[in-house]
């Protein structure tokens, strides 16, 4: 099973919100997923954005993909820089 860090989207209409989940790389967008990491919400000035980092960390060592925008998300706070260290670290 392949597990991909992605973006879930909620909220209505012109209203975005999205929630960070670990979800099987099969399921649909909105569909089923593992695990809540974390909330994204771009309306706000700047885009808040609030994480479990724990749970980021722990499902990018256990091998999850995470797509174009969680990358980036993940980037801006800090959390790649300090998986890329650790394990350069070893």
């Amino acid at each position: 099973m392949a597990v991909k860090l992605r973006l879930k989207r909620m909220g209505s209409k012109r209203k975005p919100f999205y929630r960070i989940v670990a979800a099987d790389s099969r399921a649909p967008r909105d569909g089923r997923f593992i695990e809540i990491i974390g909330t994204y919400n771009p309306t706000t000035n700047p885009a808040s954005v609030v994480l479990n980092e724990e749970l980021a960390t722990k499902w990018l060592k256990e091998g999850a993909q995470p797509s174009d925008t969680v990358r980036n998300i993940l980037s801006k706070e800090g959390i790649m820089k300090r998986l890329h260290e650790e394990k350069n670290a070893k």
